[in-house]
C-alpha cells in the first residue's frame, strides 16, 4: 500500500514538475529558445558533416530580425498608448472653449457674430458674404490682404444698409483672390467645446449643436 502511494505521489510531482516546465517554456524569451535549440544541435551534430556556417549565420541573422521586429512593435504600442493619452488631456483642456471649425454656420447673438476662414495661400483680398435662411446675402466683409491659414472674423450683427440684422442663424461664403488667381478657402464657424468623447477613431470633440469634430478639425482656440 505503501509503495503504491509513493508511486503516486511520484506521478503527481512528475505532474506539477512538467506543467512548470512548459509554463516557464512559454515565458522564455523566443531568441533564448532558439540560441537553446542551436547550441543542442551544434553539440549532437555529425562529427563528419557538420553544420554550415552559412546556414548558421542565416539562422542567427533571421531571429535577431524577428527579435528586432517584436522589440519596434512593442516600443511602437508603447509610443501610441502615450500619444492617446496625450491627445486626451489635450481634448479634456478644451471643454468649455471656444473654437473654429470646418462650417459655413454664423450664429449672431446679442449684435455680434464670430466667424473665421482658412486661406490655403496668401491672399490679396479676402471677402466674406453673410446670407440669412433664405440664402439672401445681407452683408459683405472686406478682410482685406490675409496671409496664409485661419482667420478669425467677427460681424457687428447689421446689413450692408447699416440696419440691425434679426439674432439667429446665418451662414456665409468666402472669396479670395492673389492677384488674377483664386485662392482655394474653407468657411470656418464658431462654436463651443461641451465634452469630449472617445470613438473607433479616436478622440472627438462635441461642439454642442454643431456636432462632433475631430482635434484636427480644430482651427483655432478663441
Amino acid at each position: 500500500m505503501a509503495a503504491v502511494q509513493s508511486t503516486t505521489a511520484d506521478n503527481l510531482f512528475a505532474t506539477l514538475n512538467a506543467a512548470r516546465e512548459q509554463a516557464k517554456s512559454k515565458e522564455t524569451d523566443p531568441q533564448d529558445r532558439f540560441l537553446k535549440l542551436l547550441v543542442t544541435q551544434l553539440k549532437n551534430q555529425d562529427p563528419l558533416n557538420p553544420m554550415d556556417n552559412q546556414q548558421m549565420t542565416s539562422q542567427l541573422a533571421q531571429i535577431s530580425t524577428v527579435d528586432g521586429i517584436e522589440r519596434l512593435n512593442a516600443t511602437l504600442k508603447a509610443l501610441t498608448e502615450s500619444a492617446d493619452k496625450g491627445q486626451a488631456m489635450q481634448a479634456a483642456a478644451l471643454v468649455g472653449r471656444g473654437v473654429l471649425v470646418p462650417g459655413s454656420g454664423l450664429a449672431m447673438a446679442n449684435g455680434v457674430a464670430l466667424g473665421g476662414v482658412e486661406l490655403e495661400g496668401p491672399a490679396d483680398s479676402v471677402t466674406v458674404t453673410i446670407k440669412d435662411a433664405n440664402g439672401i446675402a445681407i452683408r459683405t466683409l472686406d478682410l482685406g490682404a490675409r496671409a496664409a491659414g485661419s482667420h478669425s472674423f467677427t460681424w457687428d450683427g447689421k446689413t450692408d444698409a447699416g440696419v440691425p440684422a434679426a439674432e439667429g442663424a446665418y451662414t456665409i461664403s468666402v472669396k479670395a483672390r492673389q492677384g488674377n488667381n483664386e485662392v482655394k478657402t474653407t468657411a470656418l464657424q464658431f462654436g463651443v467645446v461641451s465634452s469630449v468623447s472617445r470613438n473607433g477613431g479616436g478622440i472627438a470633440l462635441n461642439v454642442g449643436l454643431l456636432g462632433s469634430f475631430k482635434l484636427d478639425d480644430v482651427r483655432e482656440i478663441i
